[in-house]
């Protein structure tokens, strides 16, 4: 090696080859919204994600537009009148059998408030209850609600009905009796869609619930029939339930 301790005039010495790692994934990493997810995908899938991410940002711009323009509200059920003129129940030999003979009349008001939609009830199907037994069901004839206006329906329940009451049931009926109220339920079965100038807009199954205390017209009192609001079973909106 001596020989190389003096100065060195040969061409000059390349500096050593570097290597470097490929990094998986970068140059073409993304970060975007893809549902409520985020995604680091290829060039393919992140076009994809923009694409969809587009979409929604439009729809839901879509959305809050037509609310806007639309401004729906809430229907809203009222039974304005009850007319209670038999409840009687007899049981057989076993108590928890038995036949209850009814006769109930109703009035009950539809208020639409919204000033640009019109409603189409393709059906109706009021339900008569006593404790959450059925005892009256009727089939009313559909029609068409227009706009800021209100329609009555009028279902009437009468016959015997064989019922099968629990005896909490029955002694609850028995004081009710006594104070000649009852407390009947009646349920809506409804199927509507909305009318937005030439649109028809959804198929929607909702149920509407009144809880009522309804006096017997030949009972020895006084008590009147108070009118009574409504309420909606929001879930069966979008659950189509029986």
């Amino acid at each position: 090696m001596s020989q190389l301790n003096g100065a060195y005039y040969g061409p000059a010495i390349p500096p050593p080859p570097k290597y470097y790692r490929r990094s998986e994934g970068r140059g073409c990493c993304c970060n975007c919204l893809c549902g409520i997810t985020r995604c680091c995908c290829g060039c393919i899938f992140s076009i994809i994600c923009k694409i969809l991410t587009f979409i929604l940002v439009l729809v839901v711009i879509a959305a809050i537009l037509i609310w806007f323009i639309v401004r729906p509200n809430v229907l809203k059920f009222h039974v304005t009148e009850a007319n209670l003129t038999e409840f009687n129940y007899t049981t057989s030999d076993n108590i928890n059998n038995g036949s209850l003979h009814y006769n109930l009349a109703l009035n009950i008001s539809i208020r639409n408030p919204n000033s640009r939609l019109g409603i189409y009830y393709d059906s109706i199907e009021p339900n008569a209850l006593y404790e959450g037994v059925r005892f009256g069901s009727q089939n009313l004839e559909p029609f068409f609600q227009h706009k800021k206006s209100t329609s009555f329906l009028g279902p009437v329940f009468k016959g015997e009905q064989v019922m099968s009451l629990g005896e909490t049931q029955v002694s609850k009926l028995n004081k009710e009796k006594e104070s000649g109220v009852y407390g009947i339920g009646v349920q809506l079965k409804i199927k509507l869609r909305f009318k937005f100038g030439l649109i028809k807009i959804g198929n929607f199954n909702p149920k509407v619930r009144c809880d009522l205390q309804v006096p017997l017209k030949s009972h020895n009192g006084t008590q009147q029939f108070q009118t009574t609001q409504c309420g909606w079973d929001y879930k069966s909106i979008f659950l189509h339930k029986d």
